[in-house]
């Protein structure tokens, strides 16, 4: 039995004996695992700096974003990868030197797009050709104004087609345009005349009813031929 305790205590001892190197060891690399700061500018190809692309220290599981200006700032050790991604650009991979005792490790990136840009594209509202020339050969519309324009022409020619007694010649349209250049100047800055005070306005219209003026014109016609009838039966 002493025998047996005797050889479990030297394979023991040699146990720790071994043990004891590797635990320093692994003491010593935890005391010389050292952390530092990777900050740089994200750009693209033609350096337009690239907003919130996400940076991501793969050793440590941390990550954080570029600022507008494409300035980011990330905590990472010797050895440890950052990985680069943004939307519509292609991914990389950056392995840092095992070998940097520094402090503040400078790193530039600048991302590659990973999607082909092509030129705008017009997009028509016909079907097909043929219903493009059909579109076309149609004519345009009018405007409001050639429509209004349009109405007021046909109302004047309406009025005038109704209009009995009254020839439209230019004369008369020169004449009626005096007089009512003369109304407004004679009454400038006053009140319209009123003709129903007008002494000289009822005795125009006097002489107008003695002469005729108001009389039918069918009538008239109709007498001056009867009156041509009688004259040539008598003859």
């Amino acid at each position: 039995m002493n025998i047996t305790k005797i050889r479990l205590i030297r394979s023991l001892y040699t146990f720790i004996i071994f043990l004891l190197p590797l635990c320093l060891l692994t003491g010593q690399n935890q005391e010389k695992e050292r952390f530092f700061q990777v900050t740089g500018i994200i750009t693209d190809e033609q350096n337009n700096a690239l907003p919130n692309v996400g940076v991501i220290s793969l050793k440590l599981r941390r990550g954080t974003l570029s600022e507008r200006t494409g300035i980011y700032s990330i905590t990472s050790t010797p050895g440890d990868t950052i990985f680069y991604r943004a939307l519509g650009f292609k991914r990389k991979l950056i392995i840092l030197p095992e070998d940097f005792e520094g402090r503040n490790f400078n790193l530039d990136i600048s991302l590659s797009l990973d999607t082909i840009p092509i030129e705008n594209v017009v997009i028509m509202p016909w079907k097909s050709y043929s219903d493009f020339i059909k579109d076309m050969s149609k004519p345009a519309p009018l405007g409001t104004e050639i429509e209004n324009m349009n109405r007021n022409i046909a109302s004047i020619a309406e009025a005038v087609a109704n209009t009995k007694g009254y020839k439209i010649t230019p004369e008369a349209a020169y004449h009626n345009a005096m007089e009512q250049n003369f109304r407004m100047t004679s009454t400038n800055h006053q009140y319209p005349v009123n003709n129903l005070l007008n002494p000289f306005a009822w005795a125009k219209f006097i002489n107008g009813l003695k002469n005729g003026l108001f009389k039918n014109q069918d009538s008239d016609k109709s007498s001056r031929v009867k009156a041509k009838k009688q004259k040539k039966k008598k003859s």
